[in-house]
């Protein structure tokens, strides 16, 4: 009697020693063998594990497949975790994800961007913008690989994505401005006219924002290589995308009224979408917003300031 307690009494223990492996290293994924910190894209079509230190995890089942040549990834699978992804960034807008893109040599970059591999991150960094995700939060690159890894019939690439987290980004310093999607800080000190601040706009991608600028009491926007730049990628991409649009925002500084800054800023971001139109894009797929005085990007305080908050924002949705 006494053997048989010690036998119920020990298998009773190593029961209890199995449940709690499996919950921590199976369920919560908090062992070290189960928890990579980064997904490694283009290896294989097994669940993956992101990680931000011990502040967030999850897994996405099946990683992240794309059709062969294609940007949009295979949402069946990984929605829901996309979900809480996008939650813990809208929580916790310091904290910076790289999104790597991943492509192969053999597959066609149908995409505006310089390779698939930019535009399958630029595709997944929207889909986190649309979800209320900060944008500034979000890096993109992107990594040619040596070995894919495709379907059977060669039709899809499996793990075409790659997200991890790195360290905080540093806020701006005091009397500086940040452009809306870039950690860029630009002194205003050394920014006095609007020509200035429209050279400072760089072009990387058209979902990427630019800011448009205009001589005193012209609607006329500042021309620079990069604007033209983006404008000359936007006139090609959107008629081969129909869905898409060009959203104008209009911005003023504080001075004036309310009322008359709204006006004002509708006015000009709508006399942009004038001459886009004239310069070939489709007045349906150009949306103009104003904003007034809201959503300043540097202090209204000083001239330097009031000038780069009177801007014109553009990009691709």
């Amino acid at each position: 009697m006494f053997i048989n307690r010690i036998f119920w009494f020990v298998l009773l223990l190593v029961w209890m020693a199995g449940s709690t492996w499996w919950h921590v290293c199976k369920i919560k994924f908090l062992c070290g063998d189960d928890a990579p910190s980064v997904v490694v894209g283009g290896l294989s079509r097994s669940a993956r594990t992101i990680a931000d230190g011990d502040r967030f995890r999850m897994t996405v089942p099946g990683g992240f497949d794309f059709a062969r040549s294609g940007a949009d990834p295979n949402m069946s699978r990984f929605e829901t975790s996309l979900d809480s992804l996008a939650l813990y960034l809208q929580n916790n807008p310091g904290r910076a994800l790289t999104i790597t893109g991943y492509y192969g040599a053999d597959e066609t970059n149908n995409t505006s961007f310089e390779n698939l591999g930019l535009g399958r991150a630029e595709t997944m960094k929207q889909l986190l913008v649309q979800k209320g995700v900060p944008a500034a939060s979000l890096q993109t690159k992107a990594e040619l690989l040596g070995k894919p890894m495709y379907s059977a019939n060669r039709d899809s690439l499996y793990g075409g994505l790659g997200l991890s987290f790195g360290a905080e980004f540093a806020a701006p310093a005091a009397n500086t401005l940040a452009t809306a999607d870039t950690t860029t800080v630009i002194s205003t000190t050394s920014v006095t006219t609007e020509q200035q601040l429209a050279e400072k706009q760089t072009f990387e991608s058209v979902f990427k924002p630019i800011d448009l600028y205009f001589p005193t009491g012209k609607s006329d926007y500042i021309h620079t290589d990069d604007t033209d730049r983006f404008f000359a990628e936007a006139a090609k991409y959107l008629p081969e995308h129909k869905d898409k649009k060009l959203l104008l925002t209009g911005y003023t500084d504080n001075e004036g009224s309310d009322v008359s800054n709204l006006n004002l800023s509708r006015k000009r971001a709508a006399a942009v979408g004038k001459q886009l139109e004239k310069a070939g894009i489709s007045s349906a797929q150009v949306t103009v917003k104003a904003k007034g005085e809201a959503d300043p990007k540097a202090s209204n305080d000083t001239e330097a300031g009031r000038k780069a908050n009177r801007r014109v924002t553009v990009v691709v949705e």
